[in-house]
């Protein structure tokens, strides 16, 4: 076993350990353990393949920024890229093929496609001059890779999104020239399937519909014109995602596993107003709205369905009083209303870059919550069984 060098292909043993959870008790297993940030794909992106049996990630091991994936029966860490230090790389959006042979990431202005057993990298699109990438998504049926390219503002905008937002409110200001674009993963020509001059993000595929594809008007969402949009990728038609009154905003949209229903929350008024906070989830169609009361602060939130719901809270806190902002928590769908909070775990997460947000994201069937912490002070990937919701305790 290779463990001395590094380099594509480089097998490390195990990391993880277990301990237990400062407030619940429950077992909390620590899956990496480097003196560098690793951290777990973006909540979109599911990280699991292999039937499961395997979880890929990324990892500033060696000072530089590389995929790897990890064995979940044994715990071995197997390196996948071999990206130089200082490489213009873009893992945490790293999208894997619905078919499970090939995963797809950003390095500089271009898009390789990595086959995740033999290791072997193509480049599937390059995007046009004066053009940033955005992330990206695979379609389900596994033909198509969408992205969104934007208009480079960076002769007018500092900005620095992975690092504190820095840039964020002027970008959307500037309302730079985007366009959602298709790409053969088999090769061939890319599709521009939509374009406006408006920042545009989270480009999102439906998980079962081929030719659904969520998206966002980038920004502050009391600052954007609304937030949450579809589009049917073979008519190219665009309609907004829960419409709603100048005074209701919504986002953070991500798709549940049945692909036809979004997930997002929202606030009334004002982040700083608990009053007017809910949940919620609807049809891409705009029906079957459902929305709960949801008065607690978080970053994220994930499900699979609308039936159990997993947020990350806040960055942990030093001062006196403020001690369970920092944690996962669960929240149950009992008819309609929702039962909660009840802590899983103490993420103590601080937030400092996007690679470092908590991010907590089910397994597909459920049974587990993955998340990403810099509780040591280097950033890790941990993982958690859902237990029983009434075994667990109700968030003070």
């Amino acid at each position: 076993m290779n463990v001395k060098g590094q380099g594509k292909g480089t097998v490390w043993p195990a990391e993880w350990r277990t301990t237990k959870d400062l407030i619940t008790g429950i077992p909390l297993k620590q899956l990496t353990n480097h003196m560098a940030h690793s951290f777990h794909l973006y909540f979109t992106n599911d990280g699991w393949y292999d039937n499961g049996r395997k979880l890929l990630f990324a990892s500033d091991r060696y000072n530089a920024t590389n995929l790897y994936s990890m064995d979940l029966q044994t715990g071995e860490i197997t390196q996948l890229t071999d990206h130089p230090e200082g490489a213009s790389v873009h893992l945490q959006q790293t999208y894997i093929n619905p078919k499970g042979h090939e995963a797809y990431f950003e390095k500089g202005n271009q898009i390789i496609a990595i086959h995740l057993q033999t290791l072997e990298e193509r480049v599937i699109y390059e995007a046009p001059e004066k053009f940033n990438l955005g992330n990206l998504s695979c379609t389900s049926d596994g033909e198509w890779l969408c992205t969104c390219i934007k208009e480079d503002l960076s002769d007018r905008i500092q900005a620095s999104l992975g690092a504190g937002y820095i840039g964020f409110e002027e970008t959307a200001r500037a309302k730079p020239l985007c366009k959602i674009v298709k790409i053969p993963v088999a090769g061939g020509e890319a599709k521009v399937i939509h374009e406006d001059k408006v920042w545009i993000g989270h480009v999102n595929t439906s998980p079962t519909q081929p030719h659904l594809l969520s998206f966002c008007h980038e920004g502050p969402w009391d600052l954007v014109d609304h937030r949450i949009w579809c589009l049917n990728m073979d008519t190219q038609e665009v309609w907004k995602i829960r419409p709603s009154q100048d005074n209701v905003f919504v986002g953070h949209e991500y798709w549940h596993a049945d692909g036809i229903t979004i997930g997002y929350h929202g606030y009334t008024e004002s982040l700083s107003n608990k009053d007017g906070k809910f949940i919620g989830s609807i049809r891409y169609d705009n029906t079957n709205r459902q929305e709960s009361a949801f008065p607690f602060q978080n970053m994220h939130i994930h499900s699979n369905d609308s039936s159990l719901i997993v947020g990350d809270g806040q960055q942990t806190s030093a001062y006196h009083g403020e001690q369970f902002q920092d944690t996962i928590c669960l929240w149950r769908n009992n008819a309609g209303v929702l039962e909660g909070p009840r802590i899983l775990c103490r993420h103590r997460g601080s937030f400092q870059a996007q690679k470092l947000h908590v991010h907590p994201r089910f397994s597909p069937d459920g049974t587990k919550v993955l998340f990403t912490s810099d509780m040591t002070g280097y950033g890790n990937l941990y993982l958690v069984d859902v237990p029983e919701f009434d075994s667990l305790p109700k968030q003070p």
